[in-house]
């Protein structure tokens, strides 16, 4: 049996389902290891992916007062405990960390008790627990160029939901714009596409909005105060996200390292408003790598205005030799991406503990 571990956030928990799918689909019993805190429950209590589940009461330590970051540090510790004894009781072969406060104990407890250790890193910039426990890995699987070199990182592409290619086209022109604001709602995102949607709309361009479950009365009202509000597509969460991206041309988006990703195998061009509170700004350097090889654009929220979307437009109404430029970054964003991450991670680990 193998025993996947960390989440917390919908980012770490997508890599979780990714790996779990393809390890399943070979035949391999599953336990997972989450926390009591976060969304670990929401997507994998009852999940069929997993023999066992079990979610740990711990907290995260990063960006705590003293006092909270003692008593996070204490309740690892003495999750570690239980985790160690689930892995001697499950006869665990191979752990897998996606990082996120929640693989904390699992960790600790798989490199304690001498289990072969892998670890996922989603972002850009490597996380603190993923730092700490580098040492104690076989392989650290990586997508991101910009990662620190390391002899033990594995580039692989990102793990991401076939559909995401599925429903990918190349963009031609700008008609449609996607706001996402997220499944709990980018406050500043909303405030811009509220911002903007007028002088959108007066354009001839459409406009969709998630707007989060938590906004989605406070948006819609001023939408209607507005008189936008049957003009708009407007939602709060919508599990065939892909649908939504499929029609839009252009989209404005957090960094999440998911989320840069899956909209690059959708191809389609972003405009990144990294959440600037994301540990060691690592949203921002996710955007960058797109940013800097010309297939997508940043503004920092600080200076977040209309002008920054209305001259993102601009530039890809821009025509070039065939087309216009928005083709361009769409194909650009095509070529770099790749679809069979996770079978790739999945290889590489069987292959070593199986040997």
């Amino acid at each position: 049996m193998l025993a996947i571990t960390g989440g917390g956030t919908g980012g770490h928990l997508c890599i979780v389902r990714s790996l779990a799918q393809e390890l399943q689909a070979r035949g391999h019993d599953l336990l997972y290891i989450g926390s009591t805190s976060g969304q670990d429950k929401a997507w994998f209590e009852n999940s069929p992916l997993f023999k066992q589940c079990f979610f740990l009461d711990t907290i995260g330590v990063v960006d705590k007062s003293f006092l909270r970051k003692i008593q996070a540090l204490y309740k690892q510790v003495l999750c570690t405990q239980t985790a160690r004894n689930l892995l001697k009781k499950h006869h665990i072969q191979a752990l897998i960390s996606v990082g996120g406060f929640s693989a904390g104990p699992g960790s600790f407890a798989g490199i304690l008790s001498k289990i072969p250790l892998y670890i996922h890193e989603q972002n850009a910039v490597q996380g603190a627990l993923n730092r700490l426990i580098t040492p104690y890995a076989k392989c650290i699987f990586s997508s991101f160029k910009s990662t620190e070199p390391d002899p033990k990182r594995v580039y692989t592409p990102y793990p991401i939901h076939h559909s995401f290619f599925e429903n990918a086209r190349i963009r031609t022109e700008v008609r449609t714009i996607l706001f996402l604001g997220g499944s709990q709602g980018a406050r500043a995102i909303n405030e811009f596409a509220l911002l903007c949607a007028r002088k959108l709309l007066k354009k001839g361009l459409k406009v969709i909005h998630q707007c989060g479950n938590l906004n989605y009365e406070r948006v819609a009202n001023v939408y209607k105060g507005l008189g936008l509000l049957d003009q708009v597509d407007l939602f709060a969460f919508d599990l065939q996200l892909v649908e939504k991206m499929r029609q839009a041309d252009i989209c404005v988006s957090r960094a999440g390292a998911s989320s840069v990703w899956e909209l690059c195998a959708n191809n389609l061009p972003t405009l990144f408003v990294p959440y600037p509170f994301a540990a060691k700004n690592h949203q921002y350097y996710n955007a960058l790598e797109f940013a800097k090889e010309g297939l997508a654009k940043i503004v920092e929220q600080t200076h977040l205005h209309p002008d920054h979307l209305f001259n993102f437009i601009e530039w890809l109404e821009t025509p070039k030799q065939e087309g216009l430029e928005i083709a361009s970054v769409s194909q650009g964003l095509r070529q770099k991406v790749s679809s069979g991450g996770a079978g790739q991670i999945v290889d590489r680990i069987l292959e070593q503990i199986e040997s």
